[in-house]
């Protein structure tokens, strides 16, 4: 990722799960074994073996549901404007990752053939090491990408839907009852006296269903608005205003603990 390029990592062991994070490259992540749920920003999905995730910058994101299983799976991590240099004026290979219509879903579940398919590029892609190997893997690359964009815009036409994980329907109120009200404030307290639930009930049951606590899924979605506003030229003021944190110190520590540089310094990058 150093040379703005991508990354790809084919992970068989079972690292600590992450909590609801964000990060600055685009990620495609392809399960082999399943066996896990994804959150990604106030969706939950189910893990099946060969399902493909498309994840942008600005979401946030983590596996819930992590055991001692085995869990076999491909990560690419892709800089943004490596994409951009491999398209074209007629074709945004970056399409999957940004044009999305209502009700779209992040999983992909690939067909037998699309799974073989994209798993020969991947060993064309990292087993690229002779002579003009580079060509080889930025043309493997492209390919990957048109396909993905492919079954993106097949699902599109078809109008399929792929259900979202089957987990407890209070949860899935909460969920959404906090991504309505994100930019003002959320607490735990208030959420219990708005659902009519104890706090500890309330509290363990989103860490069942979720994998994460309310505080931290909070946090990371209020960092996710902010990337996103910033992204598309929005004032660090306006910024604040919008992502619901009770006061500036506050937004200013947690987004550059979480994101690695300050919030002007990241708008200024996005927008150079």
């Amino acid at each position: 990722m150093n040379s703005e390029t991508f990354a790809v990592a084919h992970l068989y062991k079972e690292e600590k799960a992450m909590d609801m994070h964000v990060h600055d490259c685009l990620e495609i992540y392809y399960s082999i074994s399943g066996g896990r749920q994804f959150l990604i920003d106030n969706k939950l999905y189910n893990i099946s073996p060969g399902d493909l995730f498309i994840i942008n910058q600005y979401e946030s994101h983590c596996l819930t549901q992590v055991d001692k299983m085995v869990h076999e799976r491909i990560v690419i991590s892709v800089h943004p404007d490596f994409i951009k240099a491999l398209s074209t004026e007629e074709t945004n290979l970056g399409a999957c990752f940004t044009e999305r219509g209502p009700g779209f879903s992040h999983r992909l579940s690939l067909s037998k053939e699309q799974q073989q398919r994209f798993l020969y590029l991947i060993n064309k892609i990292t087993g690229a090491n002779d002579y003009a190997h580079d060509v080889i893997e930025r043309a493997a690359f492209a390919e990957m990408l048109i396909l993905i964009n492919s079954v993106c815009m097949k699902t599109e036409e078809e109008k399929e839907t792929y259900p979202v994980g089957k987990y407890n329907r209070q949860v899935d109120e909460i969920l959404a009852y906090i991504n309505r009200n994100i930019s003002g404030p959320i607490s735990v307290a208030a959420l219990s006296e708005k659902f009519f639930l104890s706090e500890s009930y309330i509290c363990r049951i989103f860490k069942a269903a979720t994998g994460t606590t309310i505080t931290k899924y909070v946090t990371a979605r209020r960092i996710t608005i902010a990337k996103a506003m910033l992204g598309e030229g929005k004032s660090v003021g306006e910024t604040f205003e919008q992502s619901g944190f009770a006061d500036y110190s506050s937004f200013f520590k947690v987004f550059t603990k979480t994101v690695g540089i300050s919030p002007k310094k990241y708008a200024q990058y996005s927008n150079s």
